[in-house]
């Protein structure tokens, strides 16, 4: 069952209502140019306000009612506006093939439709004529309603896929870099068997820490997502998002993890760099560090952030390769950080590189900065 919208009602009620003045309009019994019995006219008449209420179901069988009304208006005066209608609903629901097809039998059956109702004011070239330039514009009409329906379904199906990306860059780049903080700490607490009671406790507090901002990034990651499109971006989350003022604190989170990161930030107007590209600065350095921390525990890390408005900004993550590893098991990765940081990256119009580099892993980005 075909459920109508508010706005459907108003186009069908429209659709037939217009249909019905058409066709008395055109038909020429107003002007008394037809010479048939009073019946037939009536009788005309009924199958004709028949084919408007038949209108109704235009969405449902386009095809079938084209197909009909094509056939009755060559023997009926007053199918010209369920027509049309029905060949333009038809050029916006069906295939080409069978638009051309329903265009063809109507021209095949055109000169049935002269010969059978000649008009005795209008020479026949020009009710030809008048014809094809009509048949023309419904059927173009409705092919571009079609095509561009396709184009907004193709558009709305392309931004769900983008968004779907975003929103797993986003909940990667969250958790990845808190578990593996977790990680580090839990295994690090399992394998210390002789830690004080101190030690311990802080070791857990760190845990239980990292377990509390996982679970508050996270919460903003779907509050962006719960968010209504007219709010805008970022309305949704109760905090705001990170971006390069953070860098420090998010090294100082990677030293209490156990490993040295050493931070060079030079940064020309730094307070002039954009949010956005701020926070594409925050997740690559994020990235790098939640790299190192799972394929070399306990290594030293370098970060270099560097770059000035109209030059850009140049981003550098790098950690030796096989570094001894602190107690416990590797944090397994699911090999899409650098994926997703790449696609990230390339979206903000900047360039990205990750590889071993003389027996260092190195990450590498620039990200546009405009003057």
């Amino acid at each position: 069952m075909v459920t109508r919208s508010r706005r459907d009602w108003i186009v069908d009620v429209t659709a037939i209502a217009v249909a019905a003045c058409f066709s008395v309009l055109t038909s020429g019994v107003l002007f008394g140019e037809v010479r048939e019995p009073h019946w037939l006219v009536v009788l005309d008449q009924i199958a004709a306000a028949g084919a408007c209420a038949a209108l109704w179901l235009r969405r449902r069988h386009p095809f079938a009612l084209a197909l009909a009304l094509v056939v009755l208006s060559t023997f009926s005066h007053f199918m010209g506006g369920p027509l049309w209608v029905a060949l333009f609903t038809a050029a916006v629901h069906c295939r080409p093939r069978t638009v051309a097809l329903l265009v063809a039998l109507l021209l095949a059956l055109r000169p049935v439709s002269l010969a059978l109702r000649p008009e005795s004011q209008v020479p026949d070239q020009v009710v030809v004529a008048a014809s094809l330039v009509m048949l023309t514009a419904v059927i173009s009409w409705g092919m571009t309603v079609r095509y561009r329906r396709r184009l907004l379904a193709t558009l709305y199906q392309q931004a769900r896929r983008e968004t779907r990306e975003a929103v797993a860059r986003e909940m990667h780049d969250v958790l990845a870099h808190r578990l593996s903080l977790l990680s580090v700490h839990a295994g690090a607490l399992e394998y210390a068997a002789g830690a004080s009671p101190q030690d311990v406790q802080r070791a857990a507090g760190v845990i239980r820490e990292s377990a509390h901002q996982a679970l508050e990034e996270l919460r903003d990651v779907i509050g962006v997502l719960r968010a209504a499109p007219e709010e805008g971006p970022g309305t949704g989350s109760a905090r705001p998002q990170p971006t390069h003022r953070e860098l420090p604190r998010l090294a100082g989170e990677a030293r209490r993890a156990g490993a040295p990161v050493t931070l060079d930030q030079r940064l020309d107007a730094a307070d002039t760099l954009p949010d956005t590209t701020g926070r594409t600065v925050y997740r690559v350095v994020q990235e790098g560090l939640t790299n190192a921390r799972k394929h070399a525990p306990g290594a030293a890390a370098t970060v270099t952030v560097e770059g000035a408005p109209g030059e850009g900004v140049t981003v550098e993550v790098s950690n030796p390769v096989g570094a001894p590893q602190l107690p416990g098991r590797l944090v397994p990765g699911s090999g899409r950080g650098l994926t997703g940081l790449r696609e990230r990256v390339t979206l903000a119009g900047g360039r990205f590189e990750a590889g071993r580099d003389r027996g260092r892993f190195r990450l590498h980005a620039w990200l546009p900065w405009p003057p």
